[in-house]
C-alpha cells in the first residue's frame, strides 16, 4: 500500500463541542493533520495566512462575520465542509461550491464521507484499505478519551453500555468503567449507528452485547438498563429487525 499523503486541516466553530466532536473524528482519519481550531470566523482568517490548509470544517452561523461571509473573502480557499444545525443554508452554501455540507449532530459515518469527497480518488483508496475493527470500513476501531489525567484508548468492541451522569458519562467497557467529561448527546453522534443504538436518555447500548429485552428493559450480563418511553418504538423496532 503507498504511503498516506497528509492534508493540512482547520476547525472553525463557536462552539467548543462542536469542535471537540470534529477533533475526534479527525484524529481517527491519519491522512488529517489538525494545524489549529478557531472559535470564530475572524481568527481563521490569520490562520488561514499563516498556514496551509488543504481542507476546513465550517461553522456557519458565528459571532461577527458567518462561515458564509468568510468564504466570500476568500481568493483560495481550501476545499471547504460546512457544519451546521441548520438546514436552510444548504443552496446558498453549494452556489459557494463547497464541498459537501452536514447538518448537526454530525454522525462519523457522514463526516467520512464528506472528508472522501473532498480528497484525490487515490488517497480514497489508500485510506479505505487500512484495517479496522467494526461492521463498516468507516466506522472508528477506537476512540480515546480523558479520564484520570490522561488520555485512554477504548475500543468500541469492548463497550457494553454508556450511562449518562450530568456532565460525564460512564462508558462500561468489559475491562472496566471510563469516566469522562461529555455528554451523551455528542458520544451518541460519533459511535456507530449499526453498532451502538440509544435506549433512553441516559442510556446508549452496543447490539451486540444484549443479552436479553422487554418492552421495558435491557439485560447485559449482570446490568439491567431501562428502555425510555420515547425511545421503546425505535429500539424494539431495531431489535426486531435484527432477530431477522
Amino acid at each position: 500500500m503507498e504511503p498516506i499523503r497528509k492534508y493540512n486541516c482547520l476547525i472553525v466553530d463557536d462552539e467548543p463541542p462542536a469542535r471537540e466532536l470534529l477533533r475526534r473524528y479527525v484524529a481517527q482519519l491519519p491522512m488529517l493533520t489538525l494545524i489549529g481550531e478557531c472559535g470564530n470566523a475572524v481568527q481563521s482568517i490569520s490562520l488561514l495566512k499563516q498556514h496551509h490548509v488543504d481542507l476546513m470544517f465550517l461553522d456557519i452561523q458565528m459571532p461577527q462575520i458567518s462561515g458564509l461571509d468568510l468564504i466570500g473573502t476568500l481568493v483560495n480557499p481550501p476545499k471547504i465542509i460546512l457544519t451546521t444545525a441548520f438546514e436552510q443554508y444548504a443552496v446558498k452554501a453549494f452556489e459557494l461550491d463547497v464541498t459537501d455540507y452536514l447538518v448537526k449532530p454530525v454522525r462519523f459515518d457522514r463526516f467520512l464521507k464528506a472528508v472522501f469527497k473532498a480528497l484525490p480518488e487515490q488517497d480514497i483508496r489508500n485510506e479505505t484499505q487500512m484495517p479496522v475493527n467494526s461492521q463498516h470500513a468507516g466506522d472508528p476501531a477506537f476512540l480515546y478519551f480523558r479520564a484520570d489525567r490522561k488520555m485512554v484508548k477504548v475500543m468500541l468492541g469492548d463497550i457494553l453500555y454508556i450511562e449518562s451522569l450530568k456532565d460525564y458519562v460512564k462508558i462500561n467497557t468489559k475491562k472496566g468503567p471510563v469516566i469522562t467529561k461529555y455528554a451523551i448527546t455528542s458520544l451518541e453522534a460519533m459511535l456507530p449507528s449499526s453498532a451502538f443504538i440509544r435506549v433512553h436518555r441516559s442510556y446508549m447500548v452496543a447490539l451486540d452485547k444484549i443479552d436479553s429485552y422487554t418492552q421495558e428493559e435491557i439485560h447485559i450480563l449482570s446490568n439491567v438498563i431501562p428502555i425510555g418511553k420515547l425511545y421503546r418504538m425505535q429500539v424494539l423496532n431495531v431489535l426486531t429487525e435484527a432477530n431477522g
